[in-house]
Order: C-alpha cells, then structure tokens, then sequence
C-alpha cells in the first residue's frame, strides 16, 4: 500500500489483519506529516488474495475528536461482530487513549457509534493495543507511554490486560520493557503476538533513543506467561535498508493453508513508510515464523535486492515468497 506522499513523514502502515469468510480483512493508519495532518485516517479493506485491496470504509481523525490516529486492532468476536479499536491522541497533549466501534460487517464502522475502552490517565498514554482471543479469555498487549515528563513521552512500555468480554479490562502489568544499553533501551511495543503449545512468542518495536522515534525496528522476544516476556539477543531481528531503517508494526495473519501471511510498515529510500506483505511456510519446530528456536540472538536484516525488503534467509524458514506491496484504492488524502 502507497503512503499518501513522497518523503519523509508520509506513512502507510501500522496493519491489523482478520482472515474471514474467505476473505482477508485489514485495518491500517495513512499518515502525513507533523503539521500537514499527522495520522489523519485509518482505512478498513478486504482482499481475495491478501495482495489486491477494496477499500470498504474510512475513519478520520475528525470523527474520533482526535488529533492523530494510529495503529488500530480489526477483531472479530466469537458471536460474529466486528470491531475496529482505534488508537486516539487527545487534543493538544501528549495523551492517548484507545476508542472502539462495533458492527455487523466491517464496511458498516460508524464512528458515531464509538466508545472509550482504554482511557489511560494523566500519568499513562495507550495505544496500539494487540488483541488475541484464547482459551474463553480476551488477552490485550497495549503500549503505555509514559506523560509526567513531555520530553519523555515517546518512552514507551508493553502493558498486558485482560478481559472477559473486549470492553472491560484488568491491568495486569508491564509484560516488555527495553533494556538499558540495549538496541532497544528507549522502549519495546509488542506489535504480534502468537501461542505455540507453552511457549508465547511476540514481535515487537523498540529503538535505542528518542532521535529514532518513527524508525523502530523488529525483534522478538518469549515467554511462557502473557504477563512476562523477555527479548532475545542483543540486536533486531529485522530492519529496513534505507533511510532512518524503520520495519515496524509487524501483523502476522494464520492463513487456511497451515501457511503465514506478514504484514508490516517499512521505511523507503525516500523516507516514506509504505505498507509490505508476504507469505512464508509454517514448518514444525518454529516457535513463530520469523525466528528458529537455535536462531536466538541471530541479527536479521532485510535485504536491499528488489523492490523492497524480506526478512533474512537466516531467521526465515525456505519457501518465503518476495514481499510485496498490497495495491488497492487508498483512502482520500483529506475530507
């Protein structure tokens, strides 16, 4: 998916994908630039293929009372209803907070319908929640950033809450933080996570200081309580080649076939983030699709050979096709 301009600050990303009905749904933020916009919109699409996009409905900022959107989470619930959690900047702050809208079919989101899920505090911004239903139990993985210091804010921590029903939630407490000295110190934002037997493996976002804010790179961390996860190795696992190296936002889909569709935003050599899928085997022994359990530690890197990035044949298991970038109508530019 294009971003809606050229160079810096001009985003396409942040996916949230559903398989349903035979169809892929997606979730995803457009972006332009600090004071031309910010996250101006989140578009909801659908696709045969998860490549060829139709554009069903769009949210704007101005519909949540927001001023920026980010990256929002596309559910649906046991019972058949769709809901689109919306990542909400508050007016004039620092502050976010997570909103959500049901309905009977994603083209059908009613922004007038909305409600406040997570409110956060004067103390705590959310956003970007990952939401994974499990075992009768709602699981949640929001990022919290922290607001008593402006300068500070873009700090960010992985919180895990749950629920029994999506709308109520218990905090249960930070799950991933950065580590000090490490690539990612400044924060870590858990962007998918996935279940495998005991083993809880997640990707996540982090960043080494603020200057790299809007560039956070792919690593990856475990654990086998969703309340306590701990990173791996000493570098990312995946980063882009070009510019400020951002490969973030990382959505891995379960496809039919046993086979895993990735969505992810990656920076340009322009600067620009645009939105990247691509499709890799699931092969026995993986405890994710990106990383092998002796892998631990390996530094991936997305390679600069054709028209965009993959993830490195060393943390990847044969079989990846060449990322691609998903096409379809993109959402207006402005209302």
């Amino acid at each position: 998916m294009e971003p809606p301009g050229q160079g810096s600050g001009y985003w396409a990303g942040g996916p949230s994908t559903v398989f349903a009905d035979g169809e892929i749904f997606l979730a995803y933020r457009l972006r332009r630039p600090l004071g031309h916009g910010r996250g101006y919109a989140v578009a909801v699409a659908r696709s045969a293929d998860g490549e060829h996009f139709e554009l069903l409905t769009t949210i704007h900022k101005e519909d949540m009372a927001a001023d920026s959107l980010e990256r929002p989470s596309l559910v649906r619930t046991p019972e058949g209803t769709w809901r689109l959690y919306l990542s909400c900047a508050t007016q004039g702050t620092k502050h976010w907070r997570v909103k959500v809208i049901e309905a009977a079919h994603p083209a059908q989101f009613d922004s007038h319908r909305s409600q406040v899920v997570l409110p956060g505090d004067s103390k705590k911004g959310v956003k970007d929640p990952v939401i994974v239903r499990r075992d009768g139990e709602w699981h949640m993985w929001v990022t919290c950033h922290p607001l008593d210091d402006p300068a500070e804010a873009d700090q960010m921590a992985t919180e895990y809450a749950t629920s029994p029903d999506g709308l109520t939630w218990t905090w249960n407490g930070v799950a991933l933080n950065g580590r000090p000295g490490h690539w990612d110190s400044r924060g870590a934002r858990v962007t998918s996570v996935c279940f495998s037997g005991d083993t809880i493996v997640a990707y996540y976002d982090g960043r080494a200081t603020a200057a790299e804010n809007y560039e956070e790179q792919t690593g990856v961390a475990t654990g086998t309580e969703p309340s306590l996860l701990a990173a791996l190795g000493t570098g990312p696992l995946a980063w882009s080649p070009y510019h400020g190296g951002g490969l973030r936002y990382l959505d891995i889909l379960p496809l039919p076939d046993g086979r895993k569709r990735l969505y992810y935003e990656m920076t340009r050599p322009d600067g620009a983030h645009e939105l990247r899928t691509e499709v890799q085997l699931s092969r026995p022994g993986l405890p994710g699709p990106l990383m092998r359990p002796s892998g631990a530690g390996q530094r991936g890197r997305v390679s600069s050979s054709g028209p965009g990035g993959r993830f490195s044949p060393a943390t990847v298991p044969p079989g990846a096709r060449r990322p691609s970038r998903p096409t379809g109508r993109a959402a207006p530019a402005s209302r």
